[in-house]
Order: structure tokens, then sequence, then C-alpha cells
């Protein structure tokens, strides 16, 4: 049996979430650039049709918990009024320069039943300061301000995209720090822990939650909620975006630390509004398929919305959420084993399906667990848990179906963790299906 690292309070909060969005939105987007250099005009930024509501039912609508605000990109530009640079919201004729971006997306989120976060990008594009060690206090500053202007966070997100060309406050230059030493990570995100204690911080090195490793949505099929990162060149001081990434999709089996996988993706093919991808956003079905690949992998999904230069969602945007939400909540509606004909575990017969409906962090005693139907019936997912407060203690499973009076094993692996999904092969009609797992903890089972 694993022995395993153990999720904090805060890490399980986050894990139950399963999916939130991350919105891009600063003045890059009336550029129609990805990344903005730092010297676009404030005047620019002046959505005629904002609407934090709109963006915020939309993610809603697809069954997304949480909203993660880009509040600075790496251009500098801050989405409230700021009194650590003058390069914020209230340089913009938006709102008449009195707006504060940050505080309606807080509101919006908080009225619609989802949980907010921030991005604050540690690289700043546009400060003049930048590379130089009085720029740290100024990050920190910005941090407290958000901390605690802003109601409660669940998150604190930060990538690893630190230093390079920028305008700087018009030095128009090239400027590389040391990612490890920098920042002082170890002071910065005390800040966090001393501000919003129930915040999960991400980076590509956690502390509590880790990047995947791509941008494409997708946990590695064994993705293991321990990890141990490994620095570049093994360095023994290393920041977000000096790590190996070889086993970030997968994490580390018995790994050094809790650190699940967060798979973040863009719903169109960039992260900020281009004109010319709206037909190119992510169908309900490629997000549904996403899904299945991150979630029902053990990690969760993180999904970039893009407001166009109205400042809300394209119409093509919304109807792919909505469509994505109606999948989830239909695919995962009636669970067939609560009107099994019979459940066994271990071979022995149970008095009713209640045995599997106990909870997510109930303990289901067994490892074999077969679900019994009165006639054969299109079976499409099987989804079980692992009891993750007692850490990864299982090591491996495999489904089989019992299909025309023969068993078929249609899947295998290793990792549970917080949940497992697996697809069975379209079409399929199964009189039984089975679970089997290698060792104690599975505390749900699922047939959809």
């Amino acid at each position: 049996m694993l022995h395993s690292p153990l999720p904090t309070d805060r890490q399980l909060a986050w894990q139950e979430m399963d999916q939130y969005v991350l919105v891009h939105f600063t003045p890059t987007t009336f550029e129609n650039k990805e990344w903005g250099y730092g010297d676009a005009d404030p005047a620019i930024f002046n959505p005629s049709q904002f609407d934090a509501a709109q963006i915020a039912q939309a993610a809603k609508d697809g069954e997304f918990k949480g909203l993660i605000l880009v509040a600075k990109h790496h251009d500098g530009f801050c989405l409230w009024p700021t009194k650590t640079t003058p390069y914020n919201i209230s340089r913009s004729p938006w709102r008449a320069g009195k707006g504060d971006m940050v505080k309606e997306f807080s509101d919006a989120c908080r009225k619609a039943g989802l949980k907010f976060g921030v991005y604050c990008s540690p690289w700043d594009r546009n400060h003049p300061e930048y590379g130089r060690p009085s720029y740290v206090a100024t990050y920190r500053e910005q941090l407290r301000e958000l901390y605690t202007g802003y109601g409660e966070l669940f998150m604190s997100w930060h990538d690893g995209a630190n230093g390079g060309d920028g305008y700087y406050g018009g030095a128009k230059e090239t400027r590389t720090i040391d990612r490890g030493t920098y920042y002082g990570w170890d002071l910065t995100w005390a800040l966090t822990r001393q501000l919003q204690p129930n915040a999960v911080i991400f980076s590509d090195i956690g502390p509590d939650v880790r990047w995947v490793g791509n941008e494409h949505g997708e946990a590695a099929l064994n993705s293991w909620a321990t990890f141990t990162p490994k620095p570049v060149g093994g360095k023994a001081s290393f920041g977000p975006g000096e790590i190996e990434y070889d086993n970030s999709p997968t994490g580390t089996k018995g790994g050094a630390a809790w650190i699940p996988a967060e798979c973040d993706v863009p719903h169109r093919p960039g992260w900020f509004y281009h004109p010319e991808q709206d037909s190119k956003v992510k169908t309900s079905e490629q997000l549904f398929d996403l899904y299945l690949k991150s979630v029902g992998r053990g990690a969760c999904l993180n999904l970039g919305l893009a407001p166009d230069t109205r400042g809300i969602l394209h119409e093509n945007d919304v109807a792919s959420l909505r469509g994505f939400g109606e999948l989830v909540r239909s695919r995962f509606a009636v669970n067939l084993a609560a009107s099994a004909k019979e459940i066994l575990v271990d071979g022995k017969h149970q008095r009713g399906a209640p045995l599997l409906d106990k909870g997510r962090y109930s303990e289901l005693e067994g490892k074999v667990f077969e679900v019994q139907f009165a006639s054969a019936l299109p079976v499409k997912y099987m989804r079980f848990r692992e009891n993750i407060k007692l850490g990864h203690r299982i090591e491996s499973w495999a489904v089989s179906a019992l299909v025309d009076g023969a068993w078929v094993e249609v899947s295998a692996g290793e990792s549970v963790g917080a949940c497992r999904i697996v697809a069975l092969p379209e079409g399929m009609k199964a009189s039984s299906v089975r679970v089997t797992i290698s060792g104690p903890g599975l505390s749900d089972l699922g047939v959809f």
C-alpha cells in the first residue's frame, strides 16, 4: 500500500470544485494581441457593454464553480484602482475613470454562487522598476490590495512567465531575473497564507496546485496528486518557470508533497479575444472530452474565457458553455447503480445501493465491486473516487463489463485520486459492470 502525503483542507475544497474559469481582459484585448508589450494607452480600454454578470452566468451555466480574474497580466495594466502604479483602470475612460473591474467581477461571482480568485502577473512589462529589488515590494503590495479588498478568494494563481522584453516606463529593453530568488516566493506566498488562509496557491511548482505541464487541458492517463518538482539543472533555489515538466502531467507516485494538477486550456485558440477566432470556439462535445481528461483523471479543469471588446462573451462562447453544462448534467444525472438488480462486493451480495452513496470521503470495504442489472443496458461511463483525505492508497484499478455472457476488460490504470471517469466503448450494452482495485480507499461508485 502507498504511503502518501495528505491534502490540506484548502486543497480538499479546491478539489471538490472540479472546474473553474480564467478570464483574460486587458488593453491587450483591444490591441488584438496575445501578450501586451506594456505600452498600450489606457484610453483604448473602454468596453461599451461590460457585464461581469453575463460572464459569471455563462460560466455557471457551464457547471463551472469558480472564476479567476486576470487582475494584471504581463502588460502591467491593473484592473483595479491600485495605489502602486498609475498604469491602472482609473486612467481609462471606462466608468469615467471611477471603475473597479475586480470589484465588479467579485460581486458578480458571489451573486451567481461562484467562488472568486485572482491572478496578478509577477512580470510587469510596463513598470519602470521591474527587474530591480524595489519592484518586488510593489508586487507584494499589489497582492495585498487584491487579498484585502475583494472578500475571500479560493485561489491565488501564478504562472512562470517572468522577465524579457518590455516597455518598462519607456526604456524599451530586455530585463532578465533569477526566477528562483528575485521574487522571494517564500515571503510572497507567506502573504497569501496570512491574508487569504483558505486560498490555494497555483504555480508550476505548487505549493498547493501544480500546472499539468501543457495548455491542452489534459492530465496524463495516470496522474498522481503527489508531486516532487524537478529544478532545471538541479538548482537548489528555484521558482515558477524553472522546473522540468516531464513529470508534471503524471505527478510523482509516492512523491514528496500533495500537489494535484490543474489542467488549463483556452476556450478559443488564444487566451485573449480575437475576432478571427469567433468560429474556432471549442464545441460543447470538445469541452466534455476535456472534462473526462482532466476532472476524470483526478485533476481540475481551468477553462480560459476571453471577453470581446464590448466587455462580454461572444454568443458562440456562451452557447458552447451552456451546451457543455447540459452535457455534464444530463450524462451524470442518473446513477444506474441506485436501481441495480444486485450489488456484489468481493463476490458477496449487498442489500441495496446505499452502500455506494455514502459521500466522497466515505470508505467502502472491499476490492471488487460489481453492479448487476436486470437486463443489458447501454452503460457509457463509470465514475469512482478514492478517499483522498487519507491520501493515495489505490495503486491500480480495472473496469470490466459482462457483454453477451462474457467478461471484457474495457479499461485499466493506476491512479484514482479525487475522481476517475472511464468512458466505455460506444454502443456497448452490459448486463453487469465491475471495478477491481488494488487496495483500500474506494469511496464512491457511479454507473451512468
